[in-house]
């Protein structure tokens, strides 16, 4: 599995969907990467195993809170899940951009 590159993540939020660009560059079990967004940019390091990352991020709008991210990656598409702090979980999908 090979997750390295610039990808076009969609959130399903209860607010409607959020797109956001994430660049992600693979060592061993870990990733480092850059998240893109109408909240802004941030920079993001989480872990893989097979072909699984997982990561979080705290945002301050609409309100502070920790997303907790686990993406599933199938050649040029990801499938998962983001855990939007106390709101739940929502599905993300992605593809190769």
């Amino acid at each position: 599995m090979s997750a390295d590159g610039n990808w076009k993540v969609t959130i399903n939020t209860p607010m409607g969907a959020r797109t956001m660009a994430v660049s992600i560059a693979t060592s061993g079990d870990s990733f480092t990467g850059k998240v893109d967004s109408e909240m802004g940019a941030q920079e993001v390091t989480g872990k893989v195993d097979g072909d699984t990352l997982t990561w979080s991020t705290d945002i301050t709008n609409p309100m502070p809170m920790k997303l907790e991210f686990t993406a599933k990656v199938d050649g040029d598409k990801m499938t998962g899940n983001c855990k939007l702090g106390m709101f739940g979980n929502a599905a993300l999908t992605g593809e190769r951009a």
